[in-house]
């Protein structure tokens, strides 16, 4: 289970600017990458974020989608964001 409490804290805008007012940082992110965060932040498992990507953007290979999905978490790890 990931602990996503950190996201709570985050300003996200519509045209996926993120501002992390703990720390300063800001990042900018693609639809999908914003489909995810939103998605984490709301308490999605990655599991049904996979499923829900899949079903927005018409992929048909899940496995692709369960990597990039994997990708962005471990990312959002190294940034101290989910644990």
């Amino acid at each position: 289970m990931l602990n996503t409490s950190r996201l709570a804290e985050l300003a996200i805008s519509d045209g996926g600017f993120v501002f992390d007012p703990t720390t300063g940082h800001s990042y900018n992110l693609n639809e999908t990458a914003l489909a995810v965060l939103r998605a984490l932040k709301s308490g999605e498992t990655p599991d049904a974020i996979v499923v829900r990507l899949r079903d927005t953007f018409s992929i048909e290979n899940d496995e692709d989608v369960a990597r990039d999905v994997g990708d962005l978490i471990s990312r959002l790890r190294e940034l101290g964001l989910v644990r």
